[in-house]
């Protein structure tokens, strides 16, 4: 399958689009020209993007990726849907490093409206945790703020990120989940069992860094192989097995450069063979 029903009523690509790095490659690297962010966004658009992930804490040194949005794509196609999410603070240095109580959720959920420019967010995730493993705390507190949100009509679908089963099931018995984001490549597999989870009720599975960023890196030598059998980079390739890996993984690679795009955007048309299946899993 090519498309994906988000929320079970909101039609999107499987490959969509991530703008972590439309401020910058890292969140302490140089800032780059948000001219060229602004062409990334609407050639991610004309190339079919309909899923565009989003957070108002991807910003550096003036540059801010929900501005980035507004300014390529407002007044927004009908198709698109926005994702965003909250739960991070932004300490002195400008990076996220600890995380906001249910008292400050409502805050950070209207500070993604009017950076987006919108009354209603299609996909509001709550974030938990740093960069580490998930689990080990109760989310039912800030994920029941989100969840009244939704019922105001400020939210359309909920979704979590950095969790595991068992946080899972806390956040789905206070409100549906739409959708779980959680690390997870082809070279890292932790957590499969929230996958499966995904699989059984028909939940999203968006892993953040599908192409091995932050702290688990991509090893290209494990994939050569299967790269040089499809003349594809190995990212494509990871992108590539992320969309057969299972009918509800949506695969949201992101770039700050037009030809990082346009090269993960080709994975789509890469067709992995059982044979490619079986090296990717050694």
């Amino acid at each position: 399958m090519t498309t994906f029903l988000l929320g079970g009523d909101l039609p999107v690509h499987r490959l969509g689009f991530g703008a972590m790095r439309l401020p910058t490659g890292t969140f302490r690297g140089a800032v780059r020209d948000p001219e060229t962010g602004v062409a990334v966004l609407r050639r991610a658009v004309e190339l079919g993007v309909d899923h565009i992930d989003t957070a108002w804490f991807y910003r550096w040194g003036g540059v801010a990726a929900n501005d980035l949005i507004r300014t390529a794509l407002s007044p927004y196609p009908d198709d698109l849907v926005i994702a965003t999410k909250v739960g991070p603070l932004l300490g002195e240095e400008g990076v996220p490093s600890h995380q906001a109580g249910p008292e400050r959720l409502r805050g950070l959920v209207e500070d993604n409206l009017r950076s987006l420019g919108l009354d209603r967010l299609d996909l509001v995730y709550l974030r938990v945790g740093g960069m580490g493993d998930p689990g080990g705390e109760s989310i039912a507190d800030r994920f029941a703020v989100l969840a009244a949100l939704r019922e105001e009509g400020l939210i359309r679908h909920l979704g979590v990120s950095n969790v595991d089963a068992a946080q899972l099931a806390e956040a789905r018995a206070i409100a549906p989940v739409a959708a779980v984001q959680n690390n997870f490549h082809v070279q890292d597999r932790g957590g499969e069992d929230v996958l499966k989870q995904c699989e059984e009720d028909g939940i999203a599975f968006v892993p953040f860094f599908p192409l091995g960023g932050g702290l688990r890196p991509l090893d290209p030598a494990r994939m050569a192989e299967v790269t040089g059998r499809h003349d594809a980079t190995p990212a494509q390739v990871a992108l590539a097995w992320l969309l057969a890996a299972s009918p509800v993984a949506l695969a949201i690679p992101g770039t700050g450069s037009l030809g990082h795009l346009e090269e993960n955007m080709a994975a789509a048309r890469i067709r992995l063979t059982p044979a490619d299946l079986a090296l990717l899993a050694a």
